[in-house]
């Protein structure tokens, strides 16, 4: 399954910098490790905000869950979570061209 998640991330603002900048390349690293696990499959930064969005792939609404809880920043999250399936104009060009462009 396939999901699209928006994070916003509020983290206390009286934080000195260097507790935020721990905090942030702990969460870099399990974000990569959900790359390599084949979890998270893009995510996006929204302009202007500390906030993304991102696309998960997981075998259930509670896979996903288990691993949103595994980010380290989870506790500062707001997250929507919305499941997403292939749309037909995708699936349209795939059949007419092969797969398509990577972004």
């Amino acid at each position: 399954m396939q999901f699209m998640v928006r994070i916003v991330v509020r983290l206390p603002g009286d934080w000195p910098k260097e507790k935020v900048d721990e905090l942030a390349a702990r969460e870099t690293a399990r974000g990569m490790q959900c790359i390599r696990d084949g979890k998270l499959k893009r995510i996006f930064r929204i302009v202007g905000q500390r906030a993304n969005f991102s696309v998960w792939e997981a075998d259930s609404p509670e896979d996903l869950h288990a691993t949103l809880l595994s980010l380290p920043m989870h506790p500062f999250f707001e997250i929507e979570v919305t499941p997403i399936i292939e749309h037909s104009t995708t699936q349209a060009w795939n059949a007419a061209h092969g797969a398509m462009p990577p972004f």
